[in-house]
């Protein structure tokens, strides 16, 4: 087969699909933005976008006018291709941005196979969620849905789309949802896995952690709302006064958004919050690592005593499952998708996202009592095996799913 992978960030979410597909003899090309680079034997064209949307215009229509410039520029891209002789037998995309809107008048009737992450709504999902941040009115109502123009058109010329938990597949409509696979997109057991000579240096300090330390662990991208950034800080003054030899590891960015609402202006959400807690927080204990290399992140997970996983009802992070499969005790949010891939009492410890009390409490324990804990731990890593393994779970679903539709 011929197959063009589309992603503006390739390789992204096809990081594995795509050299899979290739190592089984198929043709693999790609096609995304100026941030995509090749993979070996597999290369990459990238579009340029023209202009950049429209001065003025209808602030409801911002999104789709980027998402449809997107996808008029993958458009041209992928018409030269044509032209140089290049038809593809299957177009694996995500549908997120707009890219693969058009090419169906480029190659007409050639099947497409997309990755379906996420359809924004008013009810029940990431916006609203959180009434620290406001109500959802029909203002942000009518904003959320206008999201989802560009992603609707796209997904509907979908031949098969695939997306990684049930909760993520059923935020859709029915009509695209009926062709919606559940597949994940698999995590590399291998690496995320228990080691008793794992250390953690801390940079600056003179501290290294090991396994059976009380490192309390967060993973937070950007170290923001929508994944529980205030929710957390708010539990560790409880467990740093309760637990005099414990220390916290959160590893993300300072500064910046990946799904939820921006900090105000000229601030961040850390600053934001540490002042709130200003007083209150012993900052010698509690280690902002900001972006790590991997092997720093899976070193954290392996001496981790206790990993807090929270999330509005939103996209779910490979960070969790990683967590699972180094066998880590984890506290999560009782949030879809989280339940998904967490049982509480048997995988994990599922709290209520809001409560602070809850949090600090359960985390206090896992540090106290980490025998209590083990069990869990031995049956996360297992259900992450399972489940969500890469090579014997994931991956081949993938690869059969992508040649099932030449």
């Amino acid at each position: 087969m011929r197959i063009l992978f589309v992603h503006n960030n390739f390789p992204a979410q096809f990081v594995h699909l795509a050299p899979a597909l290739r190592a089984r003899g198929h043709q693999v090309l790609a096609l995304g933005s100026q941030t995509a680079r090749d993979l070996p034997g597999i290369p990459a064209s990238k579009y340029a976008m023209k202009r950049g949307t429209t001065p003025g215009i209808v602030p409801l229509a911002v999104r789709y006018e980027a998402d449809c410039l997107r996808g008029a520029a993958t458009a041209r891209v992928a018409d030269a291709m044509k032209q140089k002789g290049f038809w593809p037998d299957l177009v694996i995309g995500h549908n997120g941005w707009g890219e693969t809107m058009f090419l169906d008048d480029v190659w007409p009737g050639v099947p497409q196979l997309l990755y379906a992450e996420f359809y924004t709504g008013a009810r029940g999902l990431d916006v609203g969620f959180d009434p620290e941040f406001g109500p959802m009115d029909l203002d942000n109502a009518i904003r959320v849905r206008a999201k989802n123009g560009a992603l609707a058109m796209s997904t509907m010329d979908a031949t098969r789309a695939v997306s990684p938990t049930e909760f993520q597949r059923d935020t859709f409509p029915y009509d695209i949802r009926r062709r919606i696979e559940v597949i994940h997109d698999g995590i590399d057991t291998t690496s995320a896995a228990p080691r008793a000579d794992a250390r953690l240096s801390i940079p600056g300090t003179e501290i290294v952690f090991k396994p059976g330390d009380e490192v309390v662990t967060n993973i937070n991208r950007h170290l923001e709302p929508l994944r529980g950034i205030h929710i957390f800080l708010r539990a560790l003054p409880k467990v740093l006064r309760e637990r005099p030899n414990a220390h916290v590891v959160i590893i993300g960015d300072n500064g910046g958004t990946a799904y939820g609402l921006p900090a105000p202006e000229g601030a961040t959400w850390k600053d934001i919050y540490l002042k709130e807690l200003e007083g209150r927080l012993d900052l010698s204990r509690v280690h902002f690592l900001g972006r790590v290399p991997r092997q720093t992140y899976l070193d954290a997970l392996a001496v981790s005593a206790a990993h807090v996983y929270l999330t509005y009802p939103f996209v779910l992070s490979w960070s969790l499952l990683e967590a699972l499969s180094a066998g880590c005790a984890v506290i999560a949010s009782d949030t879809a998708p989280v339940r998904e891939a967490v049982q509480h009492g048997r995988n994990g410890i599922m709290i209520d996202f809001f409560d602070v009390e809850a949090l600090s409490d359960r985390i206090v324990h896992a540090l106290a009592a980490p025998e209590a804990h083990r069990p869990l731990r031995v049956q996360a890593r297992a259900d992450a095996i399972a489940r969500y393994d890469l090579k014997t779970v994931c991956l081949p679903r993938l690869v059969g799913l992508a040649e099932s539709l030449n």
